[in-house]
């Protein structure tokens, strides 16, 4: 059995689609039959986030932590005590594709690490040319890529539990994962195939997420700029920040 599971925090305007989506990829023919399990992990909702993933038909896990770390960590620890052999990760404002599945397992690796795709930033009102451009030309959405989004991981049951599972971080817990499942020697996948579109709201649920990389570019406009000749784009210096590689955000872009 292979375990999706969605950590959410007062996602009812987003979780409907999400689920569409992930519902649509465990019946991928490339599967092959396999059963595919979808946990919602409602962290102190209080919206309709629950009631729409009922209505779906997909299972819910109600905690009380506010905490995405937990969030993801308990519902890989149901997923694993109803016999997942493999792990796949994502969040309530992205929609995979509908062979997400069988991509991460076509690779077979212990471990996942995939991309994602931004298709609307009109949530950035007049800074949505720039991100686009800025994104365009600072993110590697390509394989051998070394971005992590916990919008779009994957991890056999085995790695999973030999690298200690996720911690209790309100951010940059995929982070920590791959770098805990990479001390234990686990074989890892920086791969551009296992499809993804998140979105680009400016209200972030983790404090050092996605959301809030956008928020530090727009910031960082007003700093020093380096040229990427081949774009003709300025790109502030300061968006480059290397604390912010490895978290899923954007890379260099060579001077």
């Amino acid at each position: 059995m292979i375990g999706i599971v969605i950590p959410a925090h007062n996602e009812a305007a987003l979780i409907g689609a999400c689920l569409v989506h992930a519902r649509a990829c465990a019946h991928d023919p490339q599967l092959r039959g396999e059963s595919v399990e979808i946990v919602v992990v409602a962290d102190d909702c209080n919206d309709a986030t629950v009631t729409t993933a009922l209505n779906v038909g997909v299972i819910v896990l109600h905690i009380q932590a506010r905490n995405v770390g937990l969030a993801r960590a308990a519902g890989a620890e149901l997923m694993l005590s109803r016999g997942a052999r493999w792990l796949a990760f994502t969040d309530a404002d992205t929609l995979v594709s509908s062979d997400w599945l069988s991509q991460q397992l076509s690779l077979d690796s212990d471990a996942v690490c995939g991309t994602v795709e931004v298709t609307d930033w009109t949530p950035h009102g007049n800074d949505a040319p720039f991100l686009a451009r800025h994104f365009a030309i600072s993110y590697q959405d390509a394989d051998d890529h070394r971005h992590v989004h916990g919008a779009n991981m994957g991890v056999s049951a085995d790695a999973y539990r030999r690298a200690g599972g996720f911690q209790a971080l309100a951010s940059s817990e995929d982070v920590a994962l791959v770098a805990a499942l990479e001390r234990s020697g686990a074989s890892i996948s920086w791969s551009a195939r296992p499809r993804v579109c998140t979105s680009a709201r400016k209200i972030a649920r983790a404090p050092a997420g996605f959301a809030e990389a956008l928020r530090h570019a727009v910031a960082c406009r007003s700093s020093p700029v380096v040229i990427d000749a081949s774009a003709e784009v300025e790109v502030p210096s300061a968006a480059r920040n290397p604390l912010l590689m490895r978290s899923a955000k954007f890379v260099p872009v060579a001077s």
